[in-house]
């Protein structure tokens, strides 16, 4: 039996606010040859809804899932429930009379159907001619050729004005951000926010230093109630903490009331991490929205612990709070715009943690490398950790669906 993997993947609107999700699947060895298996559509589809749970997987939002002909032309497709997908088919999908009327059908019954990164020509733009008013959206890829041609803005714009929303994707970094806004496109698939931007000197805001020094102060030895004091001085940083921990990620059997109950009851060192998540959120908040970005560390933190716990059944507390500082504090270079070697000399991190997201050393270095190579899809990669630590088939991929619950519900518990 071949291995399986199940991705997800952000996109994100121009406020860099979570709009949807792109889940994909593949099998060992054929990571790229979705139009020669139609079907994998129905084992994402039913993964989500049968394995795990919509709200599991994708909380309030949608998922493109790529389908072919067959797929499409299949009358299972009127048993999914219409409200969870966007139905994005393959570039090469006939646009014959058959599949006209089924889109046609698909969308009198609520479904939301899609293009999935087509060539943009002129050849396209007639190739669809019969379908363009079932359609919602278009993918292009901003790493195609064709989008350096002088046509491929106009040819956006007419697709626009056909009601059609553009979703630039292979978007990882800001170059190819810039370019896909400068196209017209109205979202954006990719962490193209993970690649942050150097600007030596650059200075955190005063939020953000308070909460490093609330960070510090729980990580030395520090009398409690003198921590308590400083957190009180942050009311909107102990309204948010209040919240979070009477909240449904925690089950304690009464209400939080104080900082200093928060204290006895949580500890420090969770604590600390969870001021790390602040963070991220203080930098990038917007509108009550938690940030992709948040999510992107929450679901990072999670798939570290749990695939240490796997290697190692036995590891302690303290080997999994550093498989933790791993990886909330791999991407503070976004957060600040400062080299990570500089912030980690700062934080006072430990050899074992510094060496893990510094060269990627030791079986935290690994782990982490695991956990960049899942968010990529770099599903060959996956395979040689797999082999490197002799995993069983499905172990990765049950981890990795179990960091999405726990992303999903990380959310539901933060938003402002």
């Amino acid at each position: 039996m071949e291995n399986i993997y199940l991705g997800r993947q952000p996109i994100l609107d121009r406020d860099g606010n979570l709009s949807a999700y792109e889940v994909l699947y593949s099998e060992e060895e054929k990571a790229d040859s979705y139009a020669h298996n139609d079907f994998r559509s129905a084992m994402v589809i039913s993964t989500i809804l049968n394995k795990l749970g919509t709200n599991e997987v994708l909380g309030e939002r949608r998922a493109f899932i790529k389908i072919g002909e067959k797929f499409l032309l299949n009358d299972i497709v009127f048993t999914i429930p219409s409200r969870f997908f966007i139905f994005s088919l393959l570039e090469d999908v006939p646009m014959g009379e058959r599949v006209v009327e089924r889109l046609q059908q698909l969308k009198s019954k609520g479904f939301i159907l899609a293009l999935d990164e087509i060539a943009l020509d002129a050849n396209t733009v007639q190739k669809y001619k019969e379908a363009w008013s079932e359609l919602s959206y278009v993918k292009v890829n901003m790493h195609a050729p064709f989008i350096n041609n002088s046509e491929t803005k106009e040819i956006i714009e007419q697709i626009k004005a056909m009601g059609v929303v553009v979703v630039g994707t292979k978007i990882e970094d800001e170059q190819k951000h810039a370019m896909a806004l400068s196209l017209g496109c109205e979202l954006f698939q990719g962490y193209f926010f993970a690649e942050p931007k150097i600007f030596e000197g650059k200075q955190c805001n005063p939020s953000q230093a308070d909460i490093l020094r609330l960070y510090r102060l729980l990580m030395e030895d520090t009398n409690i109630d003198e921590i308590a004091a400083e957190f009180e001085k942050n009311h909107a940083i102990t309204l948010q903490l209040l919240r979070y921990i009477n909240s449904g990620i925690f089950h304690f059997q009464k209400k939080i009331a104080s900082i200093h109950h928060v204290l006895v009851l949580m500890g420090r060192t969770p604590l600390a991490q969870w001021l790390m998540f602040m963070i991220y959120a203080k930098a990038v908040a917007k509108g009550g929205e938690v940030s992709p970005l948040v999510l992107m560390v929450e679901n990072r933190t999670e798939l570290m612990r749990l695939i240490l716990k796997k290697l190692q059944p036995d590891a302690g507390s303290n080997m999994l709070g550093q498989a933790y500082f791993v990886g909330v504090l791999s991407l503070l270079d976004t957060i600040f715009g400062r080299k990570i070697e500089d912030i980690l000399e700062e934080l006072h991190v430990d050899d074992t943690v510094k060496d893990a997201l510094l060269y990627e050393k030791g079986v935290l270095g690994d782990i982490y490398a695991l956990v960049k190579d899942i968010e990529q899809f770099h599903t060959d990669k996956v395979a040689l950790f797999e082999k490197k630590y002799n995993l069983q088939e499905e172990i990765i991929d049950d981890l990795v669906l179990e960091s999405m619950r726990q992303a999903v519900l990380f959310e539901d518990a933060t938003k402002i």
